[in-house]
């Protein structure tokens, strides 16, 4: 059986983060969606799931860190190619994202990202696949 990942996140506003998601082309798991989460489906063993700041509190006895003033997770997908990095990027600025740093090109690996609506940064990286040995 394949190992599954499932990355949880504190988000203040759940449709607002669906909506941003959705425009970035991520669909949505309905069996695990309420009205205070959502299971977003990144690949058929990556999912997200995304908690409104109540329902991840249930979780864990810290408290929630403030993503926009702290980093708690960086939460790196590859992606097929340079342009889906910058597609991707893109889509999410569309959507209200930000960005925290310019583009690294490092000529077999690319990379660039974003902050979602509620501050957790996604890194987005192709990796020539010639120069993995």
């Amino acid at each position: 059986m394949a190992r599954k990942i499932f990355v949880n996140l504190p988000i203040k506003n759940l449709d607002q983060s669906v909506e941003f998601f959705t425009q970035l082309g991520f669909s949505f798991n309905p069996q695990f969606t309420d009205e205070t989460a959502t299971c977003m489906v990144v690949s058929d063993d990556i999912f997200v799931m995304l908690l409104t700041e109540e329902k991840f509190k249930m979780f864990t006895p810290k408290p929630i860190c403030d993503a926009t003033k702290n980093t708690e997770v960086l939460v790196c997908l590859s992606c097929e190619n340079r342009e889906e990095v910058d597609t991707l990027v893109r889509k999410a600025l569309a959507a209200g994202g930000t960005t925290y740093k310019d583009p690294q090109d490092h000529g077999f690996m690319y990379g660039h990202g974003f902050q979602d609506l509620d501050g957790h940064i996604w890194e987005l990286m192709y990796m020539d696949p010639s120069a993995v040995n």
